[in-house]
């Protein structure tokens, strides 16, 4: 799929991080629909371009949501998305974090170095404290990322999120600024 040549906010080895655009339409609602076996029953992003224009559109005109697309460097191509939702100021600087692989790029560590980024970001240029994660306990590979990535698991709510038709129950995540700083002194000293 063609690219131009978007400003990354961050980049690692293999991947970069930059906001979404509504030019990602097309690939992204593509890569949509290549990946919804891997996507259910979990995860329902956009599939059409009136879809994802209105989701993109939120991501990017709403001060309380900050939208990442994480792409691959040698290619451009759109690997997956980090969202970061209810953000909140003030005594509280949090954000809820969403996910999601595209199947091309499912199990190859690209969305864990994109989390990374994303989360190099919350903490630094965004300001945030805190970001928590809220995964149904069976989606192993969606609590594999929030463990590998240093979130401790904080607890359990049932019943807490309404989705594909029921309330599902799900785990908390967090990590803060302090936890990762010193995960990173840590991985430094070893």
């Amino acid at each position: 799929m063609p690219h131009t040549a978007p400003h990354h906010l961050a980049e690692g080895p293999r991947v970069a991080i930059r906001h979404f655009t509504l030019e990602d339409g097309p690939e992204f609602t593509a890569r949509t629909r290549q990946s919804k076996d891997l996507h259910r029953p979990w995860l329902f992003p956009p599939d059409t371009d009136e879809a994802y224009a209105a989701y993109a559109g939120r991501l990017i005109e709403d001060p309380t949501k900050a939208g990442f697309l994480v792409c691959e460097r040698d290619s451009g191509d759109i690997a997956g998305f980090i969202n970061i939702n209810n953000i909140v100021r003030g005594g509280f600087l949090c954000g809820a974090l969403g996910y999601g692989a595209f199947a091309h790029a499912a199990g190859r560590g690209l969305m864990r170095e994109g989390l990374d980024l994303v989360i190099g970001y919350a903490f630094g240029p965004l300001g945030l404290h805190r970001l928590e994660i809220n995964v149904q306990p069976e989606n192993t590979a969606s609590v594999a990322l929030a463990r590998g990535a240093g979130f401790r698991l904080e607890g359990f709510s049932p019943a807490m999120i309404h989705i594909d038709g029921a309330w599902r129950d799900h785990e908390r995540w967090a990590l803060t600024a302090e936890m990762r700083s010193a995960t990173a002194g840590t991985r430094a000293a070893g």
